[in-house]
């Protein structure tokens, strides 16, 4: 049997949240990328040791994701990205959290909450990284070539490839959506 709970955060309750990751991304400033990195691995072998739930457990797992994306050489992640990404982590490196971790079965659970939040904040990232790796993965299988051979450059150049084909079957479709038949302002 599983059991669904739903929480609403309103404004201010969400805007507790960013105010402790606020404080996170300020105290990360004294921190190199390894040390946040190593810090976001901490809990999570945390986690492994202590934590039984699912919930907390599946978002948590996010957190790998965000460090695959920074340490990823072929994706390349621009140095944005990795402020960005290395900020959501930082709030996994404050020991002095919402909830306190040693409290079972809930002291995970702030966590879980944040990940989530930060996860929305950093969607389109995730996005575009899990794209590449779907690519990375396909491409490599299909050219009988090892992935980490492949790298954001040739992910741009496949889709800028699919984009001029997309347009060119749309142009011998009839381009104006005219049903094939050429449009009476077409000069080509």
């Amino acid at each position: 049997m599983s059991l669904r709970i739903t929480l609403d955060f309103t404004e201010k309750d969400l805007e507790h949240f960013r105010k402790l990751a606020t404080q996170a991304m300020e105290t990360s400033q004294k921190l190199n990328s390894d040390e946040i990195i190593a810090g976001a691995r901490r809990l999570l072998d945390e986690v492994d040791e202590k934590v039984g739930s699912d919930y907390i457990g599946s978002r948590l797992s996010q957190i790998n994701l965000l460090i695959d994306m920074l340490e990823d050489e072929g994706w390349g992640m621009k140095e944005v990205g990795q402020r960005r990404v290395l900020a959501a982590l930082a709030y996994f490196n404050n020991p002095e959290d919402l909830i306190p971790d040693n409290i079972p079965g809930l002291g995970y659970l702030d966590d879980a909450i944040m990940i989530e939040l930060l996860c929305r904040e950093l969607k389109p990232e995730i996005d575009a990284y899990q794209d590449f790796v779907v690519y990375r993965t396909a491409e490599a299988k299909r050219r009988g070539m090892d992935p980490a051979e492949l790298n954001r450059g040739d992910f741009l150049k496949a889709r800028e490839q699919a984009l001029l084909s997309r347009m060119r079957r749309r142009r011998r479709g009839g381009g104006g959506g005219g049903g094939g038949r050429k449009s009476p302002f077409s000069m080509f």
